[in-house]
């Protein structure tokens, strides 16, 4: 499946769904080619096993939420966008933006210059977005566009076509920015989590690419999901292991694929059309289908799931979550760096 349930034993980082970062995406906007659009997916709304939901606090405001963005192919961050949340008295949530670059970008830090703050986060079906000079930014729950027969990858890939997302919500961290705020040419990107605890941030989760972390064994899994896209080639070997395992290649025909697989990043030409995996991420793109077959050798490439049909043709694009009632709390804050609209 896709980044859902990165953590030990089909769970959650640090046993916390808050921290769990789900997908990533990045494409042109539609019907203007001088910005993207870059959505970063957390905190799935439900557990596959046992059954059950996770808590309806869509962020954790004790953690940073991060995108990464590397200029010259080094997998080093030369810009950074970071968000953190806060909770007033009435329990609703707002989002600070914040934007670094070089030394500052790459480093570990709640820093950067603020782009949005105390923008308002859509804790129900509303769809609550802030614009800002040339930025449009959105927080909260959402219907979860990604899309997989999660139990028939549990019963040895024997498919139906069950979509097991398809009620279910996510929470989104959408973006839209000017091309030339990206570096303004062929770029690399990557989001993680980080927890603040005694000594400074702790990395929980990270990820670019589909289900990158069920490659390296539970052993190696919490080393994965905390290190740095710099140093991946050092799971080249877990990956190439997993590969002989599950699809019969070859050794070096293992290590070779691995080699594809890393770093973790997400390649996206800003000028290009999108479509994964060659270069960026359509919310629509069948990301899960690509993962089984490069997982099984060919030997397995489909589910029989597509893609959902809530999508919104307009920002944030995704649809609205699924069975989550408005708020009874009074509205949050006006983000004084920019306009704030609803709508549904």
């Amino acid at each position: 499946m896709s980044h859902h349930y990165s953590g030990p034993d089909f769970g959650f980082p640090r046993g916390d769904a808050r921290l769990d970062l789900t997908d990533l995406y990045a494409f042109p906007k539609p019907g203007d080619a001088s910005k993207s659009v870059v959505v970063m997916n957390v905190h799935p709304s439900a557990v596959v096993y046992p059954p059950g939901l996770t808590t309806t606090e869509p962020f954790a405001p004790e953690a940073l939420y991060e995108l990464k963005i590397d200029t010259d192919g080094d997998a080093v961050a030369d810009i950074a966008y970071r968000v953190r949340f806060a909770i007033s008295q009435d329990g609703s949530q707002t989002a600070t933006l914040r934007r670094a670059e070089g030394a500052l970008a790459a480093g570990t830090a709640d820093s950067g210059q603020i782009i949005v703050e105390s923008a308002p986060v859509s804790m129900g079906p509303d769809t609550r977005v802030t614009d800002t000079r040339e930025y449009r930014f959105f927080a909260g729950w959402r219907s979860d566009p990604f899309f997989f027969d999660t139990q028939g990858a549990l019963n040895n890939l024997q498919f139906t076509g069950n979509d097991f997302f398809a009620d279910k919500n996510v929470c989104s961290i959408v973006l839209e920015v000017p091309n030339s705020e990206l570096g303004g040419k062929p770029i690399d990107l990557w989001a993680r989590t980080l927890v603040e605890r005694v000594g400074g941030w702790v990395q929980a989760d990270r990820g670019a690419l589909p289900a990158q972390a069920g490659f390296p064994a539970c052993t190696e899994r919490e080393a994965f999901l905390a290190g740095q896209a710099a140093d991946d080639g050092r799971f080249g070997a877990a990956f190439a292991h997993a590969l002989e395992h599950t699809g019969g290649y070859a050794p070096e025909e293992a290590r070779r694929t691995a080699r594809t697989l890393l770093p973790d990043v997400l390649s996206y030409d800003p000028g290009r059309p999108a479509a994964f995996p060659s270069n960026g991420r359509t919310l629509t793109d069948d990301a899960a289908d690509v993962f089984l077959a490069v997982l099984t050798n060919g030997k397995v490439q489909a589910d029989k799931v597509g893609p959902h049909n809530d999508l919104l043709p307009e920002f944030p694009y995704l649809g609205p979550p699924h069975n989550i009632s408005a708020p009874t709390h009074a509205a949050s804050p006006i983000a004084p760096s920019g306009a704030i609209r609803s709508g549904a």
